[in-house]
């Protein structure tokens, strides 16, 4: 596909076919990502690293992939380092940084900050997540990693665990598995299952995900099971929190419950969802995943910014 100048804002503004060619740029990249190649094609490109929420593998993925591929990056980790702790807007704002840079990441803990930015950029904006809305490079990673362990992204049974309505991992994954041929269960406790609207848009488009509270069930067909984090920022109530926290653990029981080829994926950071006892079975594939964030988004930035493959 032809990224050139793109805003990469949901994962929904692509294709089937978008999708899988990413992927295919990613796995070309793998030698680059890795240090067993070099690859200059972003020499002279600026990339504008705006991250307003706490971040480890997207952000430092980003700037691996721009630094493998040649392109600086202008850093920016809160917002307090900004204007913006003076009042400015964040529209001002990204007026400010796409003067500067040839394309810009951001991550903002408002649903609609990428969108926004995009309108206000000439320059390509890539959203590394806003609030509980979307993450469409993190759901590429995760694709691109089913895709290697699992050979194709056809005619798999995705399993999807824990914060689905807060986690904006699953809710652009769940956007993009209904575009293969895929079955999904969605495991999640009360007041935690994926938000109406995306059930609806998967049942409108021929997808009749399971429901349910219990994982135990669910696993035995499984070939992906995807754990994520109850995430503690994103309730209004801590006591709320508390109440679901630790509802469900993937540990070697439950392994056995499972095929044994089906493999364990996290966006991470996990708490205490997955026993640390899972990391050394072949099941895992949290670290790989992370490690794949560097070639996916490598692929993403040669195209958005027009370098030669």
């Amino acid at each position: 596909m032809d990224l050139y100048h793109k805003d990469v804002v949901s994962i929904t503004d692509f294709s089937k076919d978008d999708i899988e060619g990413i992927l295919d740029m990613a796995e070309k990249m793998i030698p680059y990502a890795r240090g067993e190649k070099i690859k200059r094609s972003l020499d002279g490109k600026i990339l504008g690293n705006l991250f307003f929420e706490p971040s480890t593998r997207t952000k430092l993925s980003f700037e691996s992939a721009a630094y493998r591929l040649g392109c600086d990056v202008i850093d920016v980790s809160e917002m307090s380092m900004t204007s913006m702790a003076k009042g400015e807007t964040l529209a001002d704002t990204i007026k400010i940084v796409d003067s500067y840079c040839d394309a810009t990441v951001l991550r903002h803990p408002y649903e609609g900050a990428a969108r926004l930015a995009a309108k206000f950029s000439d320059h390509p904006v890539i959203n590394a997540g806003d609030g509980a809305g979307s993450h469409p490079t993190q759901t590429l990673l995760d694709l691109f990693t089913m895709r290697q362990s699992k050979g194709s992204l056809d005619n798999l049974n995705i399993v999807l665990v824990g914060d689905l309505k807060y986690g904006r991992t699953v809710h652009s994954l769940a956007h993009a598995l209904n575009k293969f041929n895929m079955k999904i269960t969605l495991v999640a406790p009360e007041g935690l299952m994926m938000p109406d609207e995306i059930i609806s848009h998967l049942e409108a488009n021929g997808c009749r995900p399971v429901i349910t509270e219990y994982l135990d069930d669910a696993v035995a067909n499984a070939d992906v099971l995807y754990v994520t984090r109850i995430q503690r920022e994103r309730f209004p109530d801590p006591s709320e929190y508390q109440k679901v926290a630790g509802t469900y653990r993937i540990d070697k029981a439950l392994l056995e419950k499972a095929k044994s080829d089906m493999i364990v994926m996290h966006p991470l950071p996990r708490v205490n969802e997955i026993a640390p006892e899972v990391d050394d079975t072949p099941n895992a594939k949290y670290f790989q995943q992370a490690a794949n964030g560097v070639p996916v988004r490598m692929a993403l930035l040669n195209g958005l910014l027009g370098g030669e493959f």
